[in-house]
């Protein structure tokens, strides 16, 4: 697996392809999610993603959180390939590369709540009652380095 960060402008064409084919891939036909991913939300992101044979199998955006200059918040989070162990090699690499990138010293996130115990591993916690988004169940977590 060859992992990459990349601001908007730096990725390629094809990189920027991959990305958004296998976020289609999850969200809409996996999960069944109908909604516009293409939110301008990409543009002041950091990509976070994994390559193998030049297919994105495991992908995150990291933005700014608008609230907090010391905190970024990730989203769109997904794998093509489960139970191999690529969800928390993305999560690693991204908690080990965005500090570095953007100086945060939190995470935040809106997490689908059948990821909770997932993120719960990485050390998030839940810090939010259940709510929907889209049609699915999510709470908000966070990551303090703290």
């Amino acid at each position: 697996m060859e992992w990459k960060i990349k601001s908007f402008e730096e990725l390629t064409t094809r990189e920027l392809y991959e990305i958004l084919r296998s976020r289609a891939e999850v969200f809409v036909k996996e999960q069944g999610i109908s909604y516009v991913d293409e939110d301008g939300v990409d543009y002041c992101s950091f990509h976070v993603f994994g390559l193998e044979n030049d297919r994105v199998v495991a992908y995150l955006r990291a933005y700014k959180d608008d609230k907090s200059a010391d905190t970024v918040k990730i989203g769109r989070v997904l794998t093509l390939q489960h139970g191999r162990g690529i969800g928390t090699e993305l999560m690693g690499y991204a908690m080990e590369k965005l500090p570095e990138k953007t100086g945060c010293r939190k995470i935040i996130m809106d997490a689908q709540k059948h990821a909770v115990t997932f993120y719960e591993r990485l050390g998030f916690k839940v810090t939010s009652d259940e709510y929907l988004e889209e049609g699915v169940v999510h709470v908000d977590m966070e990551y303090d380095w703290e």
